[in-house]
């Protein structure tokens, strides 16, 4: 059997996402290092400290490896990079915006701030939409909530669901309307946050996008949520009782208050 050197390459690798593809071939690397290749005497590590000596410095502007194209926003919020659409806040209707398209990312800036930022999508014709970039004009129609394509499929913790049947029910279509709010907070709060935030409220039965977003807030800043119960009736009441000197008569062993 012919024996054949085996490279970085050799088997073909398979993996996950762009990261663990530039783990595993900088692993595989360094694993040659201490072989030789080709007609040289020196290891490909030793070659490697040579190259590394003679290399000139690095920019001091650091060179992004990206296609940067002009685009477009069109009045669906969408931008087109190749024969794909990729969505961007609907604030941006008619803007014209730089996009910046990395091997696994689409970046897309106005005026030189990011306003979006997807998965690169290498099919063709597909729309690519962040439902956060349409919730500012679907909270004008809210109608439109269970119709808007952009929101369609977007999976969200099951607590969203109750909150939303809570509010509906309470407030009718004004209910939606504050879910719409409540959803508006992952434009600048981490879903996680805001998902506790709900779980909050509704175990406390402060059932609101005030309190939601306070409770959000308290969480944010490692502090107590500060509720004002007065607005929000669907709280238990508490009932207490002024302290009498005979309830202390419980820490007694065979006593009753």
């Amino acid at each position: 059997m012919k024996y054949v050197r085996s490279n970085f390459m050799t088997p073909i690798p398979h993996a996950a996402s762009f990261d663990d593809l530039n783990a595993m071939l900088a692993e595989r690397c360094r694993r040659r290092q201490g072989e030789r290749a080709g007609r040289h005497n020196e290891t490909i590590g030793e070659r490697l400290v040579a190259d590394l000596a003679a290399f000139k410095d690095l920019p001091a502007t650091p060179l992004e490896p990206c296609e940067k194209r002009i685009a477009r926003v069109s009045s669906t919020s969408l931008v087109r990079y190749r024969c794909n659409d990729y969505s961007v806040p609907t604030t941006y209707g008619f803007r014209d915006v730089l996009v910046k398209a990395f091997v696994d990312e689409v970046v897309i800036l106005c005026g030189g701030e990011e306003i979006a930022r997807h998965r690169r999508d290498y099919r063709t014709g597909t729309f690519v939409f962040d439902p956060l970039h349409y919730l500012a004009l679907i909270e004008t129609k809210p109608n439109a909530l269970d119709q808007a394509a952009p929101l369609q499929g977007w999976d969200l913790p099951e607590a969203f669901q109750h909150l939303r049947h809570l509010l509906e029910a309470r407030m009718g279509n004004r209910g939606k309307r504050e879910f719409i709010q409540v959803l508006r907070l992952m434009e600048t709060i981490p879903m996680p946050i805001v998902t506790d935030a709900v779980t909050e409220a509704i175990r406390l039965g402060a059932i609101g996008f005030d309190a939601i977003k306070l409770i959000a807030l308290a969480r944010i800043e490692h502090r107590p949520a500060r509720l004002d119960l007065a607005a929000y009736p669907h709280l238990p009441k508490m009932d207490v009782r002024t302290t009498a000197a005979a309830d202390s008569a419980v820490l007694i062993p065979g006593r009753a208050a």
